[in-house]
């Protein structure tokens, strides 16, 4: 079993890294926000309700 790469506004951040906004589908959305988050922080809310944070390797 495999770790989880999407993560709803409100989750845990599993790692330390940078996140990006993703369609729910794992898409591409135009403009997403980018974040960088610790361990153990709570993902912010999304630009739309139909999109989730993904894990980036670099920013």
């Amino acid at each position: 079993m495999g770790q989880n790469h999407q993560f709803k506004p409100g989750k845990k951040a599993p790692n330390n890294g940078f996140y990006i906004e993703v369609g729910d589908s794992g898409s591409n959305v135009t403009n997403p926000k980018k974040i960088k988050l610790k361990a153990g922080d709570s993902f912010p809310e999304t630009s739309n309700d139909d999109r989730v944070w993904s894990y980036v390797r670099k920013p």
